[in-house]
């Protein structure tokens, strides 16, 4: 039978170690602050910054927030960041992504403090996952994978891993964070060939491909974990993953469901970001 790995479970247990370290802190006159920066209306950026507020609020994390006009200018955009760069008590930056376009999203990413980049959007935060050295952080969706795997003690060391997707956002930084937990790392992407072949000898599975029915049944076999990353809409306007969840029951070992799975401990890995800078500074 299949066990679906739920990622409420996963936030959690996150929740709870972060609201500890974050009284402890407090204690010592420190109080972690994350600072949100939006830019417009959209609808998507509006539902995640209430569920970030929500879950900020639950385990103490102070929330700031700076909101501009979808019409804003660039300069506006570069001043909001320069402003929650230069504040001390604001730990952690979020700006929300995609931003209209008229703005230079390479410039924006450029203008944030790696020390404050909780996102792990910069140059400095990616150059951390690749090297391994420390800095900044991870990309949390990219975290969030990590911490799946963990919590339900799935073994990575000499595990074959096959990762779909090569963006900077989840692929590559996932691919660099199993080859650090001793996985074997493949990555595919829309020019590889005889991908279904490729994945069916994964042991863990992460689909990030941004597309519903990419991973039908011929790309899994019994023994799998699979990590559904993808959030996309299907022809009756639900929402579904990258993998064909129904294929996928009933073969594969684990599974992570869409909703209910990796987007549920995203926001939790954000907090626990932020948590790290305000410790960092202390």
């Amino acid at each position: 039978m299949t066990r679906i790995l739920k990622g409420l479970e996963v936030a959690k247990s996150l929740n709870e170690s972060i609201r500890n370290d974050v009284a402890s802190l407090k204690e010592r006159g420190i109080s972690p602050c994350l600072c949100i920066i939006r830019v417009g209306e959209r609808a998507d950026d509006l539902s995640y910054e209430k569920g970030a507020a929500k879950r900020a609020e639950s385990v103490g994390v102070e929330l700031k927030r700076t909101v501009l006009p979808a019409d804003a200018s660039q300069d506006d955009v570069l001043m909001a960041i320069k402003a929650a760069n230069d504040d001390d008590s604001v730990h952690g930056i979020l700006i929300f992504r995609p931003l209209p376009k008229h703005i230079d999203d390479s410039a924006v990413k450029a203008a944030i403090s790696p020390e404050k980049d909780v996102d792990g959007i910069t140059d400095a935060s990616l150059t951390g996952v690749f090297t391994g050295n420390g800095t900044g952080f991870a990309p949390c969706t990219a975290q969030a994978c990590i911490e799946i795997l963990r919590h339900f003690g799935i073994e990575t060391l000499g595990k074959r891993a096959v990762v779909i997707g090569r963006s900077l956002v989840i692929g590559k930084p996932v691919s660099m964070m199993l080859l650090k937990e001793n996985a074997t790392v493949t990555i595919c992407h829309t020019k590889t060939r005889n991908m279904s072949e490729i994945c069916r000898e994964a042991d863990i599975l992460i689909a990030a491909a941004g597309k519903a029915g990419t991973v039908t049944k011929e790309f899994l076999r019994e023994g799998q974990t699979v990590i559904d990353v993808g959030i996309n809409v299907n022809s009756e306007g639900k929402l579904c993953g990258d993998v064909m969840f129904d294929d996928a029951v009933g073969t594969v070992d684990t599974i992570t469901p869409v909703p209910g799975g990796v987007g549920s401990v995203t926001t939790s890995v954000l907090l626990r970001h932020v948590l790290d800078a305000a410790m960092r500074r202390r």
